[in-house]
């Protein structure tokens, strides 16, 4: 299948022949549909908190040990989809035609001076509805013959203007929202972003812009690293026949594949607490508070759920087994081995096992299959309890496009709450399309989570993804079709096996810009 260059080609991006013989391989038999029991919903899946909660959790948050915590900011890729309705304005009057002005490109050009970016030695200060000043807008946008946005990542876009003049990058604002909620007792704020290489020098410069400015205002001191997706990730492209795609110089094409790349980057952090929130989904100072109340409060349920899960699993070890020493580091039992199988069988043991299993039904939405016997019992719960937690927040679905919280039905037989996308679904299935429907609420990827285990090692987070929750996709390259191959998704296939809390949170917190018209929005104008 792969000649000698391919080889050198495929070892050159750090891949190996036998990884892309298995992506190839992928495209042939597909991935299998999500088996759904049922939507994620208040009734069961989705934890409403009162206020007295909301309090709770915060305060939980506020007085929890932690072992170092940062914030993840997917930020890779240029902003082309944001402009996508721009381009094709552009193009059209280049053709010569006319615009509706109900268009999304004469909306644009029409409410030019409300753009934080827009300044009238660029773009003047009159506006007009002719195609001539319709196209110099756009292109000015776009193109380098101004802005160049068009080409540009969303991270260093200026989004905000605030009443002072300040004007504030959608990075920038990411750096006012640590500070809020994600200080460390020593005054640090650590984020970690990921990046293109290519787009490393436009970050740092709007870092540098802003950095003193913060640092002295806030009272922080910021610790960025910028990261980016490991080009052994991107996946290879085949034709519609199946066959690897070959370019115009007869190489195969290589894509980056998806988000759930991330989740080697994500791996290599040392923290324990880390919270996730998209590049783009930020909001003007003014919304900070509502949005740090809730961040504190996942928080808050993440760090209540993890000593939860920690404080069972040495409860195992403790009644699994009389000869334990405590860990220097961790003060807590160390699990030397198994004991007689009549410890199994104890009514201390038995005991604790039907709390597990009740909290784990009541709490995560698990149910687990019948075991053997009652050692299998055990280690099939410690195995549950012992794995990286992530704890999402969900909004009241207002047709966002996107993925939302379902309960399905795992390999083994239990049941688990996940983040699926619309193409994981079986839309032949009526099941399935019925769960979707009835679906209430919509994931806005605002997740926090703990990577420690109950000694304070570092979960090994790859050992956590579902291979089988990736998918295929239908692309284009110069004209000719093709398939692309998504790795499981960071916050659906690649935290499968991750133990999950859903938390209901106010619309309010989330205020993405998916297209640059979000930037009219109430929650991006002063």
């Amino acid at each position: 299948m792969f000649t000698k260059e391919d080889i050198r080609q495929i070892e050159q991006r750090g891949s190996s022949v036998h990884t892309v013989e298995e992506q190839v391989e992928r495209f042939k038999k597909g991935f299998p549909w999500m088996k759904i029991v049922a939507p994620a919903t208040p009734e069961r899946g989705i934890l409403v908190l009162d206020q007295a909660a909301v309090e709770a959790a915060g305060k939980y948050y506020e007085s929890a040990r932690i072992n170092g915590k940062c914030k993840f900011v997917p930020a890779s890729g240029a902003a082309s989809r944001m402009f996508k309705d721009l381009f094709s304005g552009l193009d059209a009057l280049k053709e010569g035609k006319t615009l509706a002005d109900d268009a999304p490109a004469a909306k644009f050009v029409d409410s030019i001076a409300q753009f934080a970016f827009y300044t009238p030695e660029l773009f003047g200060e009159k506006t007009c509805k002719c195609p001539e000043y319709r196209k110099d807008v756009l292109a000015k946008t776009l193109t380098d013959e101004g802005l160049g946005y068009g080409s540009k990542p969303k991270g260093v876009l200026k989004f905000h203007k605030y009443t002072d003049g300040e004007i504030r990058t959608a990075f920038a604002e990411h750096l006012v929202e640590a500070q809020n909620y994600m200080r460390n007792e020593d005054g640090t704020a650590n984020l970690v972003v990921t990046i293109s290489p290519e787009h490393q020098h436009l970050f740092e410069e709007a870092y540098a812009e802003v950095k003193a400015a913060y640092e002295a205002k806030y009272g922080v001191k910021y610790n960025i690293t910028f990261t980016f997706q490991d080009k052994a990730t991107d996946t290879v492209a085949v034709d519609v026949d199946n066959r690897p795609f070959r370019t115009e110089t007869d190489s195969l094409l290589f894509r980056p594949a998806g988000h759930g790349a991330l989740i080697y980057n994500l791996n290599a952090l040392e923290e324990e607490v880390v919270s996730i929130k998209n590049i783009d989904n930020v909001a003007n100072e003014r919304l900070l508070p509502e949005t740090a109340v809730w961040k504190k409060v996942l928080l808050g349920k993440a760090l209540e759920l993890r000593d939860t899960l920690h404080g069972y699993l040495r409860e195992l070890d403790i009644v699994t087994n009389k000869n334990l020493e405590p860990a220097s580091a961790m003060k807590v039992p160390v699990y030397t081995g198994l004991g007689d199988e009549d410890i199994y069988q104890s009514e201390a043991v038995q005991s604790l096992c039907d709390d597990i299993e009740a909290y784990l039904n009541n709490t995560l939405c698990i149910t687990l299959p019948v075991a053997d016997n009652c050692k299998a019992r055990v280690e099939m719960l410690r195995e549950k309890l012992n794995r990286p937690v992530r704890v999402a927040g969900m909004v009241k679905n207002q047709g966002e496009p996107g993925g939302g919280p379902f309960i399905i039905m795992e390999k083994d037989g239990s049941t688990s709450l996940q983040v699926l996308e619309s193409v994981q679904i079986n839309m032949s299935d009526e099941h399935a399309r019925n769960a979707l429907a009835s679906a209430t609420h919509f994931n806005p990827v605002d997740i926090v989570c703990c990577l420690h285990d109950y000694k304070g090692r570092s979960f090994n987070l790859l050992d956590y993804v579902d291979e089988d929750a990736g998918f295929i996709s239908s692309k284009s390259y110069q004209g000719r079709e093709l398939k692309a191959l998504e790795l499981p998704g960071l916050w659906n296939g690649a935290m499968s096996k991750w133990n999950t809390l859903f938390v209901e949170v106010p619309l309010e917190t989330f205020n993405p810009v998916k297209v640059v018209l979000d930037l009219l929005r109430p929650a991006h104008q002063n």
